[in-house]
């Protein structure tokens, strides 16, 4: 991460990129709506009245009705922007993933990257990320059907809804986490060994049986510098939100998105050095384990007396040579 920033930097390149497109899609599409909500002379005098119930009323007149329309906008422009991910991830990281396998592969008698790369087996473990993010959503989603059916108008049991409420959110959010490492895992197979999708994951976890300590070890390293990283942007961030009242709302906001730029710079380089040690986990040899065994000791004096016979004591040892020891 720190002799090579050029991995780091290519990956800021394209997550930067594809999120500037997004927000730039976001931005054209909440413009793109509004213009089609009707604004009635009415409408503009009661938002000028200032009241807040006049107001409220105003709003609700503008919005009603636009819901569906709103709704298929969403599923548009999630769609195209999944799409999107999809491609320029897969080919982003086929690109990344062979750069660090011709770096871990410079010796003679390591084996090279396949040739042919296969960019449709990235692409479908990208889908199958794609489709585990909309599952954990519609997770989230219960979560909150879920709480309402427990705490009701008649029988309110607020603690009961909030504790299962917490219960489903880590369930989700721990099933999620797991199954999308073993897919960016498989990715770094995908490349390593030319294999296809489904191949791919059955290999990652043949690894992490084969070398669970070092698969482990490099993930909680990584993963205890990334919430080290999160407290000290929050941290950070904190100094210029409790100077809000002093300082320029420009200042503030721009001191914010510098800490929060900052931050996401600093986490693409840590996934970056988290592939690179799984790179290097299924690259470099494995180290030797030698065995050492303590000598058997004699059991009695007889054998003492036999095993002082058998020494010779002409024989020079390291305290007779203090100079060369």
């Amino acid at each position: 991460m720190l002799r090579h920033p050029a991995f780091g930097l290519a990956e800021i390149a394209w997550r930067w990129s594809f999120g500037a497109t997004c927000w730039l899609a976001l931005t054209f599409s909440a413009r793109e709506y509004l213009r089609t909500l009707p604004v009635t002379h009415s409408d503009l005098l009661l938002l000028r009245t200032r009241q807040p119930t006049l107001i409220s009323e105003a709003i609700a007149h503008i919005f009603r009705g636009s819901g569906f329309r709103l709704l298929e906008a969403l599923i548009v422009l999630t769609s195209g922007l999944a799409v999107g991910w999809i491609v320029l991830g897969s080919f982003a990281r086929a690109a990344t993933l062979r750069a660090l396998l011709n770096y871990f592969q410079e010796g003679e008698n390591s084996r090279k990257v396949p040739a042919k790369l296969r960019v449709h087996s990235i692409v479908g473990l990208n889908f199958f990320r794609v489709a585990l993010t909309l599952a954990a959503t519609v997770g989230c989603a219960s979560a909150f059907l879920l709480e309402s059916a427990v705490s009701t108008p008649a029988n309110p049991a607020p603690g009961s809804a909030f504790l299962l409420f917490l219960s489903v959110l880590m369930l989700v959010w721990l099933v999620w986490s797991i199954m999308n490492w073993f897919l960016s895992l498989a990715a770094v197979l995908v490349v390593a060994d030319g294999q296809n999708t489904f191949g791919a994951i059955a290999s990652a976890v043949a690894l992490c049986r084969r070398r669970s300590g070092s698969v482990l070890a490099a993930g909680t390293w990584f993963g205890l510098a990334h919430i080290t990283a999160f407290v000290l942007a929050t941290s950070v961030v904190a100094f210029p939100l409790g100077l809000a009242g002093l300082l320029p709302a420009g200042m503030v906001l721009g001191a914010v998105l510098g800490v929060t730029l900052l931050y996401f710079a600093v986490t693409d380089f840590l996934y970056m050095g988290r592939l690179a040690a799984y790179v290097a986990i299924l690259e470099l040899p494995e180290a030797p384990i030698i065995e050492t065994r303590a000598p058997v000791l004699p059991s009695n004096t007889h054998d003492l007396r036999q095993a002082g016979s058998s020494v010779d004591r002409d024989e020079l040892i390291l305290s007779d040579l203090p100079a060369r020891a």
